[in-house]
């Protein structure tokens, strides 16, 4: 059976390798192990070894805390306002942070503002 803390891990290595734009080949590769395994890690079908949820971070370029934020103490995950947990396990929603973030900072301000206006008025 699949530990919820196993599967928040998963589901982090999956958003910032994607938010990376790097392939389970490429991180499989980065780390010596086969793709396969990273898709095991990612689902929550197998646990990451402390020393490979380093190395994981270390080619994704995020410290290890990055992997458990989300969890609260009891290993569930937590709910950030009206915002689902899982928000960033929706494809849609990474590619739109991943397109946010590939505009010049001064442009993604302006938008950001733009954002926070518009979700005010509804």
């Amino acid at each position: 059976m699949k530990h919820p803390v196993d599967v928040h891990v998963g589901k982090r290595i999956r958003q910032r390798r994607w938010m990376n734009g790097t392939t389970q080949q490429q991180l499989a590769e980065a780390v010596g192990i086969k793709f396969q395994q990273i898709q095991k890690y990612e689902t929550g079908m197998n646990r990451v070894s402390a020393s490979r949820l380093w190395d994981i971070a270390h080619v994704l370029a995020v410290p290890v805390s990055f992997f458990f934020d989300g969890l609260d103490a009891e290993g569930g995950e937590t709910l950030q306002g009206d915002m689902p947990s899982d928000v960033l396990t929706d494809k849609e929603a990474l590619e739109l942070l991943r397109s946010y973030y590939a505009i010049p900072e001064n442009q993604r301000r302006r938008l950001f503002d733009l954002a926070r206006v518009l979700s005010e008025a509804a």
